[in-house]
């Protein structure tokens, strides 16, 4: 009986022995997070930053050389086509003379005035002779009625009559011409102030068309050149975003594609799509000094007008082109996933162990991937396996922080 008692007791110090040997030797599990594989929406998206602007922009500009006037409208005021004054120009006065110019100017007037005396002689030459010649021909048309003179006689007179006509004709658009050679040169003596100087004041521009004023180039009374912008206007409700991309981004892209509009300064997201991607790159300099080819894409918003009131020219918004999507896809988070040799693999948890298993993606975002083979819905994937992590070593779950 002492012989089994003895038996009994050094039984269990062994089993209690390996035990605890086994409890120290063991390998401590990892902790690590997990992921359940399941079916779900994924979408594929060109990130990008945009800006508004306003389809179509007005720009006024100086129709004559003058004067601007102070702009009678300010940035962010309402105009209306054709009624609205958007700037007031006055026609540019008379430049100052020096002294040669004037001497010029002087005997310029000295010159006409003897061209316009020499017309006005020649005139009264003409009409002297014309008055002559219609005369003769009158005597001449009686007598050959009495048959004292014959009809080439006539013929004769009657051309001269038409000649002389048509020297008084000359005669008269001569003196036309020096009058107004006269009047020139006397317009280059007129000095600034005087009266004549100038036109009557003022020219008045209206709106082109209705809308808002944008920029107003010239505030301030000055002079300005022909050309010269003096304001633009448009209409803040008719928006477009443009989007400069990397040329390998547009062309994964499609006139018609759906846009998200984020970070504009909203409550909610806007919806656009894509109107047009434009034919032609550009090489654009980043931030890095790198030299990248870039392509402007233009979106249409698709939102009601006041979702985004508010929202003029030139604002800030973030824009997620989408790609492609699906509503069910197989995907695996890209964090879970990691290069073996050629291949992509992911750790699976597979009763407390890790198992590795080679996988092929699809689709992928910036966040997960689509997976075509390696995994079945419910598979619990690792998520950032570390270095401690190989095929075999024992894995739990980490506790959820509350």
């Amino acid at each position: 009986m002492l012989r089994t008692r003895t038996v009994v007791m050094a039984g269990l110090a062994l089993l209690v022995t390996g035990t605890l040997g086994y409890v120290a030797m063991r390998p401590e599990p990892v902790a690590v997070d997990l992921h359940e594989i399941g079916r779900g929406p994924l979408q594929v998206t060109v990130n990008a930053d945009g800006k508004t602007r306003i389809r179509e922009i007005y720009d006024v500009s100086a129709p004559i050389t003058g004067t601007a006037q102070r702009a009678p409208v300010r940035v962010g005021d309402a105009v209306t086509e054709g009624e609205t004054v958007v700037a007031v120009l006055e026609p540019a006065a008379a430049t100052l003379l020096d002294a040669r110019s004037r001497s010029q100017a002087e005997a310029a007037v000295r010159e006409a005035e003897a061209g316009l005396a020499v017309a006005r002689s020649k005139m009264r030459q003409a009409s002297e002779t014309l008055t002559l010649s219609e005369s003769e021909f009158r005597r001449a048309d009686t007598l050959v009625q009495r048959g004292v003179v014959s009809k080439t006689r006539l013929e004769e007179l009657e051309q001269r009559l038409h000649i002389d006509r048509a020297a008084m004709t000359a005669a008269v658009s001569a003196l036309e011409m020096a009058k107004g050679t006269l009047d020139r040169a006397r317009a280059a003596l007129i000095e600034p102030g005087a009266p004549g100087a100038g036109s009557s004041c003022c020219l008045t521009v209206m709106a082109p068309m209705s809308g808002q004023v944008l920029t107003v180039d010239v505030l301030s009374e000055q002079t300005v050149l022909a050309g010269t912008r003096l304001i633009s206007l448009g209409d803040p409700s008719d928006l477009e975003i443009v989007a400069d991309l990397l040329s390998t981004d547009a062309v994964r892209l499609q006139e018609g594609d759906r846009a998200i509009v984020e970070r504009w300064g909203g409550d909610q997201d806007l919806s656009a799509r894509v109107r047009r991607i434009e034919p032609a790159g550009y090489t654009k300099v980043s931030a890095l000094g790198i030299e990248e080819q870039r392509v402007d894409v233009i979106l249409d918003l698709t939102s009601p007008p006041e979702d985004y009131a508010g929202m003029g020219d030139g604002f800030a918004v973030f824009l997620r082109i989408v790609e492609w999507e699906s509503d069910d896809v197989l995907s695996v988070p890209l964090s879970a996933v990691f290069r073996h040799g050629a291949d992509w693999a992911v750790f699976v948890e597979a009763s407390g162990l890790a198992e590795r298993r080679i996988i092929t993606l699809g689709r992928r975002n910036d966040h997960n991937a689509e997976v075509l083979e390696g995994l079945n819905p419910g598979d619990r994937v690792i998520l950032h396996p570390s270095d401690q992590i190989s095929v075999g070593t024992l894995i739990e779950r980490r506790p959820e922080e509350i």
